[in-house]
């Protein structure tokens, strides 16, 4: 792999050995505007300062490259406005090789303007140790910009070499700032990055695509009683100099790479895990998870092969987190509003943890084939759920998931073409807008079809198990994946499985629609059968109200997800009759209320969806406790498109100190559409007080078309 150590002899140490056999280049990704074609990227050093009081990060970056081909004139990287590039310099070879690695030392404080920036001392003895570099930023797309920084015309292929770049960045998208306030402590401020997919520009430049690896190694300096964390295999802090220092041995993405800072403690959870949180929510993050990752880290080892990155931790962050959990190496970040419902957080954990073989070892090359990370990992999810959890639980996991599938489908239409398995992203489209339910469940049932072909779970899961052995810490297209099927199974080539009528793999993979095949869910047919059941005693015409109220049904002993596929139906169903609604409301509103979130909210959007008054000071509490968008914007969406606009209003003048000024932001579009021209004259939707944020990669308004809650899945 490109990957190498960075720490090097010195020239005439030793006979210079054999070069290697050149490596193939990166897939290219027009989501990026980098040359990274053209050099391979051996390793990266960080240095940071964490400002949060100016919501500030100051950065110098260290790139240790070589060119593919002799006198590149320049080099080409993903960087986006919001960074302020100070200074660019290119260090020779022998400089380089002197240099320990991640030598950073931090200025000390001066004179402001401009502030104390990370320093990249240069190495003793090396004549001349940098060379300043001329560079430009241009306009690349609406997520991200181009930095051009010239090189020396001598370079030489293969010739290694530094390129050393020091900035600052204000109002990223990656780096998200909050206010003590906007914690549960409320004690100190927080940081955290989130790299998926294309953010990370913002956070230091690079290759950003996921076709290209690299180690990393970084220094990080916070205020005073800040935890930092960052997704690295080693990490240790030097008091004395109040610095923090990260290393990651395995090459990543740089979407993977990711810091996390604030009033965090940890606890142990097994031998090789432990929970980050804030003081307040350890002891339920504990509870919640004490013995259980080592259970599913265990499960699938024995499936697809040792867990390769050492420790697995888990960081909960506060409710402005974007997305429910995000699988960064040794260290996935998770939403804390997922402790209060258990099952969905271990299905999220799970699918995080199954994402440490496929998505982090074996990534996609592309954004374009975003399924040969989330369809696999759902996949190991699925099968590490039924080691752990028996093969009924599984199934009911799994027909939720594809009923929001169809849901998604009936909105987007047949013809959709990010239905696709292989989306074509066209330039300037953000692949973020290709994160959805296909990429996942789709992906999920061509690779359970794979494993049906071969006949036996046990045979697939060696196969899945050879596949990450052979292409572990490298990128791959869906052509590696289906020829390494096929060489696996020769009886099946031999057999040309992958022409079948009808279920051609390259129709898998390029023809729109729902999945060619489903899988046989019979197996849960214990806990999806009274689903149905009840679904049909309600939404029967006409409605026996008698038989329904007095259903021996107990929805009190249902597990969560049997009541949220009950509730989603309902909900799918909705404008429902006003005495049905009612009569929901008498038998289930109160017991409802005594549930989760992932409930409470889908009986709330039946009750937005239906006008039913009598039950909207359940959604004003609901939304007066919540900061997370994934539980604020499905209501605000309902509220507005239905005669309730008024209301969404009012509560929201009444929260809106509460939320993160991005979240703030997406609810006032919503509102502002909602409400028609004019709207925000009255004042409780424009926030004069608000400082606009730079707008977060997929935090515009959603489409109404489609809600949140199907498209709610960790990345």
């Amino acid at each position: 792999m490109a990957a190498q150590c960075c720490c090097r002899k010195a020239p005439g140490a030793e006979a210079a050995p054999a070069r290697p056999p050149p490596e193939p280049p990166p897939a290219l990704d027009v989501a990026s505007a980098s040359s990274a074609q053209l050099f391979r990227l051996r390793h990266l050093q960080l240095g940071l300062e964490l400002r949060p009081e100016a919501r500030e990060l100051a950065g110098c970056l260290v790139l240790e490259l070589c060119a593919l081909r002799p006198a590149p004139r320049a080099l080409v990287l993903d960087t986006h406005p919001a960074l302020r590039l100070h200074s660019a310099a290119f260090r020779a070879p022998a400089a380089a090789a002197a240099e320990p690695p991640c030598a950073f030392a931090f200025a000390a404080p001066g004179p402001a303007p401009p502030p104390p920036l990370p320093a990249f001392p240069e190495a003793p003895g090396a004549e001349p140790a940098c060379c300043p570099l001329a560079f430009r930023v241009d306009p690349f797309t609406d997520y991200g910009s181009s930095l051009t920084v010239t090189l020396p015309p001598e370079l030489q292929a293969h010739q290694p070499f530094q390129v050393i770049l020091r900035y600052t960045s204000t109002d990223a998208p990656a780096i998200w700032w909050l206010d003590p306030e906007l914690t549960y402590g409320s004690a100190k401020p927080f940081v955290f990055t989130q790299g998926h997919s294309v953010c990370n520009r913002s956070f230091f430049p690079c290759f950003d695509t996921p076709a290209v690896k690299c180690t990393y190694s970084a220094v990080v300096k916070a205020p005073s009683g800040v935890q930092v964390l960052m997704s690295a295999t080693r990490s240790t802090y030097v008091e004395e100099e109040g610095v923090y220092h990260f290393h990651m041995e395995h090459p990543v993405p740089a979407y993977l790479v990711a810091l996390v800072a604030g009033d965090l403690q940890p606890a142990d959870i097994g031998p090789r895990s432990r929970v980050w949180a804030e003081p307040c929510l350890l002891p339920t993050a504990t509870s919640k998870l004490s013995g259980a990752v080592e259970q599913w880290l265990s499960a699938a080892e024995r499936l697809y092969g040792p867990y390769m990155w050492g420790r697995y931790d888990i960081v909960f962050l506060p409710p402005s987190f974007p997305i429910v959990a995000m699988e960064n190496p040794c260290l996935t970040f998770i939403i804390s509003s997922i402790l209060e419902s258990d099952e969905f957080l271990v299905i999220d954990v799970i699918h995080e943890v199954a994402h440490s073989w496929f998505g982090n070892a074996v990534t996609n090359a592309t954004w374009e084939e975003m399924w040969l990370s989330e369809g696999l990992a759902t996949y190991a999810q699925r099968r590490i759920t039924t080691e752990t959890y028996g093969a009924a639980f599984t199934c009911l996991e799994t027909a939720f998931r594809l009923d929001a599938l169809h849901r998604q489908m009936k909105l987007l239409g047949e013809d959709s073409p990010v239905s696709k398995l292989q989306v074509k992203l066209e330039p300037g489209v953000n692949p973020s807008h290709l994160m959805n339910l296909f990429t996942y469940e789709k992906g999920y049932c061509f690779v359970y079809y794979l494993s049906q072909l071969c006949g036996d779970p046990q045979r697939f899961d060696d196969f899945l198990r050879a596949y990450v052995d052979k292409y572990k810490f490298t990128s791959v297209v869906a052509q590696d994946l289906l020829d390494s099927f096929l060489s696996f199974f020769p009886e099946l080539k031999e057999q040309s499985v992958d022409c079948r009528a009808g279920l051609e793999f390259e129709r898998w993979l390029n023809a729109t629609g729902p999945p060619l095949a489903e899988p046989d869910l019979s197996q849960g047919s214990s806990l999806t059968r009274p689903v149905e059941a009840l679904f049909r005693l309600w939404t029967a015409e006409p409605l026996d109200q008698a038989a329904a109220s007095a259903s021996a049904i107990d929805i009190s002993k249902w597990r969560t997800f049997q009541t949220a596929l009950f509730l989603d139906r309902l909900l799918d169903g909705s404008p429902l009759p006003q005495e049905v609604v009612t009569s929901l409301s008498q038998c289930y509103s109160s017991l409802l209320d005594s549930m989760n979130a992932e409930i409470r909210i889908r009986w709330l959007q039946i009750v937005v969806r239906n006008d039913y008054y009598p039950d909207l000071h359940r959604v004003r509490r609901f939304l007066e406790s919540q900061m997370s968008r994934m539980y604020t914007i499905p209501l605000y969406e309902d509220l507005c498109t239905g005669a309730l606009k008024s209301f969404a209003l009012e509560v929201f003048y009444q929260t809106q100190g509460r939320l993160h000024p991005n979240l703030r932001r997406t609810i006032q579009q919503i509102l502002s559409q909602g409400l028609g021209p004019g709207a925000e004259q009255g004042g409780a939707v424009a926030d004069a007080d608000a400082d606009p944020p730079a707008l977060l990669l997929g935090d515009e308004a959603p489409s109404s078309a489609i809600s949140l809650r199907d498209v709610n899945v960790s990345a």
